[in-house]
């Protein structure tokens, strides 16, 4: 009985927990996209880059208010920056709107010359964050490391495996949650939600009935860089921050956000646990798992793993690939892509 608590307490630390924030932070960055997708008609994929720039600002203010010996121990100091990110990133999408997007919308142009201009804003924004940040990796997490550590778990349980629950971990499900309920409560219960359902569901009808299109575009951005200023900032706290991470970031993203149904932020969240969990679930190890479910003394020879986690966006993209071709609407029947 003791083996089977230790084989459920070992897959709980190393892929339950971890899948779990991993879907998460996956969550935030495919409601960006998906926002993007169904309100402004094409496919950001400045948006990986937009995350890192919020985590980055989020970043600079928290060693500024390190430097002042400004903190809220246990909790890490970035959430006291982490609003000045969220300003950032949405400025920053408002500041791109204007001078890119805009031109483009105004001239109807078709989706793919705005997806064309969002790599431009892409590759220029990756050069502007490694230039004032660096392309190293920036650790910044700062307060009390464990909720639960591993140590206190087997003291208390006796058992031989332990449980480890980290801040940073423990803050993103909550920050998560919080948000997204926020989201769903905007868009169904506010004016300005409402007008932008109206808009991605009949732009025509939405102009008609007198809905701003502007107000709405503004809205959308904001929205979405908040989103994103917090899915990257919540990323870095959790793992480390490299600005080229986020780049990488987009497959795993766009593909949470195609399997859930683009344009249905509802299907972003259940796609982005979906690609989290198979990514974890397909390069885990499970040899000490089977170890512990076997004979007594028994052991696979090997690891018994699918892939290494190398090969861990080749998961993403075979989910991608398989939902393109089976269902291109994805589990919830977004706008086709």
């Amino acid at each position: 009985m003791q083996d089977i608590a230790n084989a459920v307490v070992l897959i709980t630390n190393f892929l339950i927990v971890p899948a779990t924030v991993y879907g998460c932070q996956l969550a935030l960055g495919a409601l960006g996209v998906t926002l993007v997708y169904g309100i402004l008609r094409f496919s950001n994929f400045a948006h990986g880059e937009t995350m890192a720039f919020g985590a980055m600002v989020t970043i600079m203010v928290t060693w500024l208010l390190q430097s002042w010996e400004v903190g809220i121990a246990p909790l890490p100091t970035a959430l006291l920056a982490l609003p000045v990110g969220i300003a950032a990133a949405g400025g920053l999408c408002l500041v791109t709107d204007r001078w890119v997007y805009r031109f483009y919308r105004r001239r109807k142009s078709p989706p793919v010359i705005l997806l064309v201009a969002s790599v431009g804003i892409m590759f220029a924004l990756n050069g502007l964050i490694r230039f004032l940040i660096g392309p190293d990796d920036q650790v910044f997490t700062d307060g009390t490391r464990f909720v639960v550590s591993a140590r206190q778990f087997k003291e208390a349980t006796g058992l031989a495996e332990g449980l480890a629950v980290k801040t940073t971990q423990t803050i993103t499900v909550a920050v998560t949650a919080i948000l997204v309920a926020w989201l769903f409560w905007f868009l169904g219960r506010t004016r300005t939600g409402k007008s932008m359902r109206a808009y991605s569901d009949n732009e025509d009808l939405a102009l008609l009935s007198g809905i701003n299109p502007e107000r709405v575009v503004a809205a959308t951005w904001l929205i979405v860089g908040g989103l994103a200023a917090v899915a990257g900032a919540l990323y870095g706290l959790d793992k480390s921050f490299k600005p080229f991470t986020f780049l990488s970031l987009l497959l795993p993203i766009f593909a949470a956000a195609i399997v859930g149904g683009l344009g249905n932020p509802l299907g972003a969240i259940a796609g982005a646990f979906v690609v989290a969990f198979s990514e974890v679930l397909i390069t885990y190890p499970y040899k000490k798992f089977f170890g512990y479910l076997g004979p007594e003394g028994w052991q696979p020879e090997g690891l018994v793993q699918l892939l290494t986690t190398d090969y861990k966006f080749a998961v993403s993209f075979f989910i991608l690939v398989v939902v393109l071709l089976v269902k291109p609407t994805g589990i919830f029947s977004g706008k086709s892509t």
